[in-house]
């Protein structure tokens, strides 16, 4: 097991600041925001220091129905390839559904949703690992994610499903200890329970990020502060198991390094608690182990059974220690159930996840047993996500609709999913701006309308190019 030590999220907004803060082992790369032609010089000079970097992938979809895409695995083994890295990860989540196996429209959510924690859905979740397994040129290790909701009659708790996963498959486990106190807060299940049922020795490494907490939900922002029951959970985790690495995530609205490095502080902190408690609760063993060896001796002195030197009683097996967690990941047996899932398998957990899924950002009907509630928090939460990619991936936007642009956009996706990625949302959703004739005439329709043009071309992919030009045309010219 590679020893990674401590590491922070590498983003491009604190790339100078991540160079020179000290005590940085590694860093974590968002694959897909990477070119393995056009590396950063940032992580071009943090390689040539010495500093590991992993690529930690958010699309592939393991958790999915549909088998993994053959082009992002070859496109995350070109990353894990270029940055020289000994392992890449990824989410046990579903990110997109519906599509031929279900014979219904492909859907994205443009953020990692919950697989149900069923027989169906861990079978499919390891013929999954399995293939990307086989695909990709360094070990892979697939992380715990946040939910706000939970999926009905599931059959697995949480660490009983990352077990059974790890067992079967051999995958490694990258632990999100915030993830456990979001699911904590969101669905009512204890973090030390999941720790307890988790193989922790096939743990690569730890995620540790901040959230805030509204009208009783807890949101994974990652762009707060890590809390002092996130913390809490990193500590009971250290005091179970050494963690090989634990890395700060942070993607944005990003403190001064100052308050990056405190952060950084507590997390070893939190770590060193943790080790310091699992020591004090060996030497409390011990102790009671000697203590009970001496009581034991004393008694049999006293009643002329054994001489004083005689060796030690045997301890019954259910007092016996387990011993310590090798360093090594769980690895598959011979026994590992390695056949094809059944097509049907498949088929009925598509279903149910585009159900989910069309529920969420196409406002179908919601599945029976989902609570109402926890999934419109769910889809405003997904909206708003969206809201933010697409401000980052089209700047101009908000700048050219100002104080207007989030409300609108809000507006355009509620029940408009997203087709074609987040830059092919973007030009639908400025498309929609000037067509549904709300911008008023002036400078802000006038730079849209330019930026929309410029981007487009003069003949915008559609089902009938010609007309929709037409339309778009008569449209700009009526405005």
């Amino acid at each position: 097991m590679t020893r990674l030590g401590t590491g922070i999220g590498w983003r491009p907004e604190i790339a100078d600041a991540v160079e020179r803060m000290p005590g940085i082992d590694w860093v974590e790369v968002v694959a897909e925001n990477t070119c393995p032609g056009h590396l950063p010089e940032s992580l071009g000079r943090l390689r040539e220091r010495g500093v590991t970097v992993v690529p930690h992938g958010v699309s592939l979809g393991l958790g999915g129905a549909e088998r993994p895409d053959e082009g992002r695995l070859t496109a995350l083994a070109e990353r894990a390839e270029a940055l020289g890295s000994p392992l890449v990860t990824e989410h046990i989540a579903f990110v997109r559904a519906g599509g031929p196996l279900t014979a219904s429209p492909s859907l994205e959510a443009g953020h990692l949703l919950p697989v149900p924690r069923t027989r169906d859905a861990l079978d499919v979740l390891c013929e999954n690992v399995r293939i990307a397994q086989a695909a990709l040129p360094v070990p892979l290790a697939v992380e715990n994610i946040a939910a706000l909701i939970a999926w009905p009659g599931e059959e697995l708790t949480e660490g009983q499903f990352l077990y059974e996963l790890a067992d079967r498959t051999g995958v490694r486990l990258l632990i999100d200890v915030a993830n456990l106190h979001t699911n904590h807060v969101n669905r009512g299940e204890d973090p030390a329970k999941a720790l307890a049922e988790l193989p922790l020795e096939a743990i690569a490494y730890v995620h540790v990020a901040g959230g805030f907490e509204r009208d009783g939900v807890w949101h994974d922002s990652h762009a707060h502060p890590v809390p002092r029951p996130v913390l809490d959970v990193l500590t009971d985790l250290a005091s179970r198991v050494s963690p090989p690495g634990v890395l700060l995530e942070r993607d944005e609205n990003f403190p001064e390094p100052t308050e990056l490095e405190r952060e950084l502080g507590a997390i070893r902190e939190a770590v060193r608690d943790g080790e310091r408690s699992a020591v004090k609760r060996e030497l409390v063993r011990l102790g009671q182990d000697a203590s009970a060896a001496r009581h034991a001796r004393l008694h049999r002195d006293a009643e002329g059974t054994a001489d004083a030197a005689g060796p030690l009683p045997v301890r019954p097996a259910a007092e016996v220690a387990e011993p310590a967690p090798s360093a090594e990941p769980v690895q598959a047996g011979p026994g590992a159930e390695e056949d094809a899932v059944d097509g049907a398998v498949r088929e009925r957990l598509g279903v149910a996840q585009a159900a989910l899924l069309s529920a969420l950002v196409a406002g179908t009907p919601v599945p029976e047993g989902f609570d109402r509630v926890r999934l419109g928090v769910q889809a405003r939460a997904l909206a708003a996500k969206r809201a933010g990619v697409v401000a980052k991936v089209a700047p101009e936007l908000p700048v050219i609709l100002g104080d207007g642009y989030r409300p609108a956009f809000l507006a355009y996706a509620q029940g408009r999913p997203m087709r074609g990625g987040y830059r092919q949302d973007a030009l639908d959703f400025a498309e929609q701006v000037l067509l549904d004739g709300r911008l008023e005439e002036g400078r802000a329709r006038r730079e849209l309308r330019t930026w929309w043009l410029d981007r487009s071309g003069p003949a915008p992919r559609a089902r009938s190019p010609l007309a929709r030009v037409g339309r778009i045309g008569r449209a700009l010219i009526r405005r």
